[in-house]
């Protein structure tokens, strides 16, 4: 048989640099958990194994079915552009936006935007509102809630019909006409007044109706909840996709893979075969029940949770449309730069002033590349 020993190692960081430290003393795990550009990282530095031969496997791979049912947003996160497979999703969560379904419908809407023009016109509804109200305390609030870090700005890019890796998948394209337009687009909500900032997470802001839309992981859903509870709000609220021009729907699909650690051949069998119990439908569905993260696969049993909980399962429908985003090594700190980036084009004077803050976030996402190379 074969005996795992879990050990627990606190948050991601502390994951992480568990890893790194174990990588330079050369005592390290079977197999560990990870986002995905920390497992490329890894296998950069051959400590990761390569999943594609034993995923294939006729005897213990994975079957036909198992892999087709695997949502393809986060089992390509774990995809080098080679096809090189560097771990199996264990979970995801989503990036999607939260959106005040009875508000709306005062504002004389009768669902959420199916597109980006449908999308501004709430904001600025909903903007207007608290601007012509009688409390003067909500003025230059109601709109949409912006911070543009990556996993915010991804799923808009996906959205408008866009990518920013490189059609060699080995870098980014961060200054292309689909990015400029998404800072176009978020240009055009500031200086319409149909944003607003807030100091920390926006629970408050969107409990107390000083935002119709909020950008969210699904693992923020709980806290949301609390925030509706603690206000006295009884409003309907759920999750929406991000919609583009043309109406493409997307949301940024996330999560922790589980790689393994390159040991001997026997130690390496024994892990995938753990692996693949660990990431099965059956085990999943218990992961699922325990945390409330969503399943990396569409024939997870889910069990009653989406009756019980109907914003969990709202988002629970909108995994379909999941993207991931790229896995370089270097993601970590391009996610910075493009956070940075989105919000200086908000001082931007005009098109041409963007686009030069993109061309140098452009500029700025290579030499992270290289320097992690």
């Amino acid at each position: 048989g074969i005996t795992v020993e879990a050990i627990a190692q606190g948050n991601q960081g502390d994951l992480e640099t568990a890893v790194n430290g174990a990588v330079a003393t050369g005592e390290l795990p079977n197999l560990t958990m990870g986002f995905p550009n920390s497992l490329s990282r890894w296998y950069s530095l051959d400590v990761i194994a390569p999943l594609n031969d034993y995923i294939n496997n006729p005897s213990y791979g994975l079957s036909p079915e198992v892999l087709a049912g695997i949502f393809p947003g986060p089992y390509s996160s774990g995809t080098l552009a080679d096809g090189t497979q560097l771990g199996i999703p264990m979970h995801q969560s989503e990036q999607v936006i939260f959106y005040n379904y009875t508000w709306a419908e005062e504002l004389g809407f009768s669902g959420p935007p199916q597109t980006s023009a449908e999308f501004k016109e709430q904001a600025c509804a909903a903007a207007a509102a608290n601007g012509s109200d009688d409390n003067p305390d909500n003025d230059g609030t109601g709109g949409y809630v912006y911070f543009p870090d990556a996993s915010m700005v991804s799923p808009w890019i996906w959205a408008f019909g866009g990518e920013y890796i490189n059609e060699a998948g080995d870098g980014y394209n961060l200054n292309n006409e689909a990015v400029l337009n998404v800072a176009l687009f978020f240009k055009d909500l500031y200086d319409s007044g149909c944003t607003l900032s807030t100091p920390s997470f926006p629970n408050p802001e969107f409990a107390g109706r000083l935002a119709l839309f909020a950008t969210s992981s699904s693992a923020g859903i709980p806290f949301q909840v609390s925030a509706m509870a603690d206000a006295g709000n009884t409003d309907v609220w759920g999750t929406i996709p991000y919609p583009g021009p043309d109406g493409t729907l997307v949301v940024n699909a996330f999560g922790q893979m589980v790689g393994i650690v390159r040991t001997n051949e026997t130690a390496d069998l024994a892990s995938w075969l753990f692996l693949k119990w660990l990431t099965s439908p059956e085990t999943q569905s218990e992961w699922v029940s325990l945390t409330g993260y969503f399943p990396s696969q569409a024939g997870v049993d889910v069990g009653t949770r989406p009756d019980d909980d109907v914003i969990w399962g709202g988002a629970l429908d909108l995994l379909p449309l999941g993207k991931a985003e790229p896995n370089l090594p270097a993601h970590g700190a391009v996610r910075g730069a493009i956070r940075d980036a989105f919000f200086a084009i908000l001082e931007a004077a005009d098109a041409a002033g963007i686009q030069a803050i993109l061309d140098e976030l452009n500029q700025t996402a290579a030499d992270l590349v290289a320097e992690s190379q």
